[in-house]
């Protein structure tokens, strides 16, 4: 027909047209077409595979032999796991439920009538810090266990992220409690909190070390 006979002399004018560019052009056009090929692969249908297939950098849990996801290079794909059965699933969920759940309390709490409160402005800030702690550390950790799979330079930066919101949620957990434990006397509620402070944004800094976050340093970070 026609269409065919169309289709027929475009594609060797499309040939032409791609041996006539540089080796440079080439590959780049190359680099692309290979980029939305792996793409459409990974957003399709993939399936979990066992641990002993999967690169060093996600081998974190010599444990876990079965049910991984393989690395996906695209945000999309791995948002969309979430809804998928793989190794990751519970730790995905279990944080995400608990960061909106405390979400909701904290909204709550803060827009509660001053009428409730014996120091309004002081004990909102106070309880406030615990609940911004509390949701920075479950968005980051359900963040890093959501895209930690995208790539070795992805699964660094949110392992990072996931132990400083660790950090932070063990700084904010202490302030409500030093606060009304040493209501009546606020000098070494002071003093506490400054330790406190000090220890937690050490831990940060410590997290910022790319081999905190490997396999043989389980043990540090796990506090055996």
């Amino acid at each position: 027909s026609s269409e065919d006979t169309n289709r027929n002399d475009e594609s060797p004018q499309e040939d032409e047209g791609f041996m006539g560019m540089s080796p440079l052009l080439q590959a780049h056009h190359a680099m692309e077409r290979m980029e939305e090929f792996v793409c459409k692969v990974w957003e399709g249908r993939w399936r979990v595979i066992p641990h002993d297939v999967l690169p060093d950098w996600l081998k974190d849990n010599d444990y876990l032999l079965h049910g991984h996801r393989p690395p996906m290079p695209s945000f999309r794909a791995c948002f969309k796991s979430i809804f998928r059965i793989h190794t990751e699933t519970g730790n995905i969920w279990t944080h995400l439920l608990g960061c909106v759940f405390f979400l909701c309390l904290g909204i709550f709490y803060m827009f509660r009538p001053n009428m409730s409160f014996v120091a309004p402005v002081q004990e909102k800030v106070v309880v406030g810090l615990f609940f911004l702690g509390a949701i920075l550390c479950l968005s980051f950790s359900w963040l890093f266990h959501t895209v930690y799979c995208h790539s070795e330079g992805v699964s660094r930066l949110f392992s990072k992220l996931d132990y400083s919101g660790i950090a932070l949620l063990i700084m904010g957990s202490f302030v409500p409690w030093l606060y009304y434990s040493f209501y009546c006397n606020p000098q070494p509620c002071f003093i506490y909190l400054i330790v406190i402070c000090v220890l937690g944004i050490a831990a940060i800094i410590v997290s910022q070390w790319d081999m905190f976050a490997t396999p043989q340093y389980r043990g540090v970070r796990a506090g055996k």
